[in-house]
């Protein structure tokens, strides 16, 4: 899969987010960072389907991921949040780097499959602006193989979507400040 340079991305190639204490800088995976990004967090989406991977960096430090799959509407998989970064806006500045990428390609909708189960995940969307769009359950079992391998599964997803057609405020979720 070719790596693309974001249509919305700062000239560095990193859109700069401050949450609280926290700085960050986000911006699509490239490929001399894989092996660092994968072994800190795992890419477990990467080459998969048409997409990308949004990373958000604490200086040097891979501080979490977001796949955004290019689907028709766009979805966001593969969240993951560093230990050390949890519960500090991270998630919140991931999705909305994924919802400017998703509307800067003409996307008006944007969704997310989360375990039946999965509270704070589903807090997290929640929190992002997205609903349960009224689909079935899915039970999902068996083997499913992704890059890093194989992997059990004994879930029930249930998918959530956003409308993307809002207005953007000059702030993103959770105080993030976009700043370009």
């Amino acid at each position: 899969m070719p790596f693309r340079r974001s249509p919305l991305a700062h000239p560095s190639g990193a859109v700069p987010f401050h949450a609280e204490d926290l700085t960050v800088k986000i911006r699509v995976l490239k490929p001399e960072e894989v092996e660092q990004v994968g072994n800190a967090l795992g890419l477990a989406r990467l080459y998969q389907g048409t997409g990308f991977y949004l990373v958000a960096w604490r200086g040097d430090e891979p501080a979490g991921h977001l796949h955004l799959a290019l689907t028709d509407p766009p979805e966001l998989q593969d969240v993951q949040v560093a230990a050390g970064h949890r519960r500090r806006g991270v998630a919140k500045m991931l999705i909305a780097a994924a919802e400017r990428e998703a509307r800067a390609r003409g996307f008006t909708r944007i969704r997310v499959d989360v375990a039946i189960d999965n509270y704070p995940a589903q807090a997290l969307y929640r929190t992002s602006g997205f609903s349960d769009i009224g689909l079935d359950p899915r039970p999902v079992t068996g083997t499913i193989v992704i890059r890093t391998g194989p992997i059990e599964v004994d879930d029930v997803l249930i998918t959530w979507g956003k409308d993307l057609t809002e207005p953007l405020g000059p702030r993103s979720p959770g105080g993030a400040e976009l700043m370009r």
